[in-house]
């Protein structure tokens, strides 16, 4: 038997599953960095446009300089970019040239394998994406079979799809992506075969989330049936609604007869850490999820159901979850039962949390959706909701969308800002807001070391700016003690 391979998703997908891409900033991944040069990775799932905007919200990290750094530590591991095509940060399609920009900056930086899926499985989309990319650069290009369930996702449109990716000479590798964990071992034994068929000797690699808890049966499958690489996550980062533990998935495969290319120790190293940041931080442990049957329904990944809880707790509604996850099967179902794979979700979940809140059923309905019933995302795999549709296209707003550009040019987007400025910033400026680029410039230097053991202490430190300056300062354990004078305080408030 061939060995089979690991591609870690903590950085991103793991992160964005539990942490709500807010938990990892620069120096805690750069710290990971050295271990994970040593574990023979077939790859990281290290960034995409939208991970790249969380570093600068919640962290002011410069994107850019995270991937140049981590490329450095890693010289040897393909750091893994997710896209969606033609869109960067914001939801909005974006002109050919400023992607083809965006693709030829991310490789310059160091990214060096691209997952490309179109959320419709537009397979025209995804050829154009893909040899725009290889035009450019000489990146991997791994094309997603985003599994969903539908009257029309069946084998044989995946295996239509396939062999549309194999002979297109674009593509390097396939995966089958299962976000909202829905696959089961079943369906993996004739989903697989029907897409390798059409393949040939093309790698195909497995992505599986554990949502309802069917994952790592299904990775026993993919082993089985000739799966590549497995796609995995460290300690805390694993579990939950996030994808199968590395070091569990080893085990599993390994009593079933199965080698790994990947070096235990320098895992259970990994995890080590990642647990020891997770309880410094106060961030949660995934948990290993029992089957919920409730998610062949609204088909929510992982990502976006931290995501929305986090936004019901911060508006004092989280008793409100569950009614909000029906409404969102109500809301896909009326909007075409779109797959639910980014920007769908989001912009189904939005609208069901609006459905909720509201007096009544669309009484606020965001901007995305109406561009989504406009056609900007393309087309719905099922026909909307007449009554819906009528309500949507009645109105004044979504008549001032519809007169709207549907995208600026490159050079549009340029000549709003100086030519002398690099391509890294002016494709950050020209998708978000200016007041978090400059926040993000003006930063003190990276301090690129993170020891969890000093969290607590630093956090603590780092609180004292917000208040008055103390005459004295002490802090006591069972085998620390640190006291600070006056000046020694106010120097950490400079800090």
């Amino acid at each position: 038997m061939a060995e089979i391979k690991l591609v870690d998703v903590s950085i991103r997908d793991g992160n964005q599953s539990l942490w709500s891409m807010t938990g990892l900033g620069t120096n805690q991944i750069m710290q990971a960095a050295p271990i994970m040069e040593r574990v023979g990775f077939r790859a990281i799932d290290f960034t995409s446009s939208t991970h790249m905007s969380m570093a600068i919200r919640s962290h002011q990290d410069d994107p850019w300089e995270r991937i140049r750094l981590m490329k450095r530590a890693l010289p040897g591991v393909p750091l893994q970019f997710i896209s969606t095509g033609f869109r960067f940060i914001s939801w909005e399609t974006a002109d050919h040239d400023f992607m083809r920009l965006a693709y030829r900056t991310l490789m310059k930086n160091g990214i060096g394998r691209f997952v490309l899926l179109d959320p419709m499985h537009d397979m025209d989309a995804l050829m154009l994406v893909a040899r725009i990319v290889k035009e450019e650069g000489d990146a991997e290009n791994m094309a997603a079979l985003t599994y969903t369930l539908s009257d029309v996702h069946n084998d044989a449109f995946y295996a239509n799809c396939a062999r549309q990716i194999a002979a297109s000479g674009d593509f390097d590798l396939l995966y089958i992506k299962d976000p909202s964990g829905l696959l089961t071992p079943e369906r993996a034994r004739t989903l697989i075969p029907a897409v390798k068929k059409e393949i040939g000797d093309m790698p195909l690699e497995l992505h599986s989330h554990c949502t309802i808890g069917l994952s790592q049966f299904n990775y026993i499958v993919g082993a089985e049936l000739g799966i590549s690489a497995l796609h995995v996550a460290m300690g805390p980062l694993a579990h939950g609604s996030s994808l199968p533990c590395a070091s569990q998935t080893i085990a599993n495969l390994k009593t079933h007869g199965f080698e790994v290319d990947a070096d235990e120790k320098a895992i259970k190293e990994l995890e080590d850490f990642y647990f020891a940041l997770a309880r410094a931080e106060g961030l949660p442990i995934g948990q290993p999820q029992s089957y919920d049957a409730s998610f062949l329904r609204h088909q929510i990944a992982g990502g976006v159901m931290t995501t929305t809880r986090r936004q019901l707790a911060e508006l004092n509604l989280e008793h409100k979850f569950d009614e909000v996850m029906a409404e969102v099967e109500r809301v896909r179902a009326e909007l075409g039962s779109p797959i639910m794979v980014t920007p769908f979700p989001q912009i189904v979940t939005t609208q069901a949390m609006f459905n909720v809140m509201g007096d009544e059923r669309y009484q606020q309905i965001p901007d995305q959706a109406i561009r989504y019933i406009l056609g900007r995302f393309g087309r719905p795999t099922a026909p909307v909701d007449q009554n819906v549709l009528d309500r949507i296209m009645s109105l004044p707003r979504t008549k001032e969308i519809e007169a709207e550009p549907i995208m600026m040019t490159l050079e549009e987007r340029r000549g709003r800002f100086p030519r002398s400025m690099s391509d890294e910033e002016f494709l950050l400026r020209a998708v978000m807001p200016p007041e978090m680029i400059d926040g993000m410039q003006s930063r003190s230097p990276h301090q690129l070391h993170y020891n969890p053991d000093a969290a607590s202490v630093i956090n603590l430190l780092r609180g004292m700016k917000e208040r008055s300056t103390p005459s004295y300062f002490e802090l006591k354990q069972s085998d620390f003690r640190l006291a600070l004078g006056k000046k020694a305080i106010a120097r950490s408030k400079e800090l």
